[in-house]
């Protein structure tokens, strides 16, 4: 029960696609294709060649690839140059570096109401 997950890291790579809902206590790195949910109480890392079809939610999220749907970062939501998110974000801090495309509108410092 007192199990530590913050060390815990699954990776989806390239190549792998995945429908379903996804939830961990620990981190994930996905590289592949995703349609359906992710919850997350770690962090997760978006490869530049993934790509995410449905709502993600996560403690830090950094996003180099395509999403499709929200994104609750409880915490920090980084968009690196290669990503393309088209949906609403919400996260404490965010951060978008030159060459990211948005489409959506942003909800800084409240974290939406699902995310526990």
């Amino acid at each position: 029960m007192g199990k530590n997950h913050d060390q815990e890291f699954s990776i989806l790579s390239t190549g792998v696609k995945f429908e379903g809902k996804l939830v961990s206590e620990g981190n994930l790195r996905l590289d592949g294709e995703f349609v359906g949910d992710i919850k997350l109480k770690g962090n997760l890392t978006l490869g530049d060649k993934s790509k995410s079809k449905g709502t993600i939610s996560a403690l830090n999220v950094t996003c180099g690839g395509e999403v499709i749907g929200n994104i609750d970062a409880s915490e920090k939501l980084i968009l690196e140059p290669t990503a393309k998110v088209e949906g609403d974000i919400f996260a404490k801090i965010l951060v978008i570096n030159e060459g990211a495309i948005f489409v959506g509108k942003s909800n800084l410092n409240k974290i939406n109401g699902e995310n526990q």
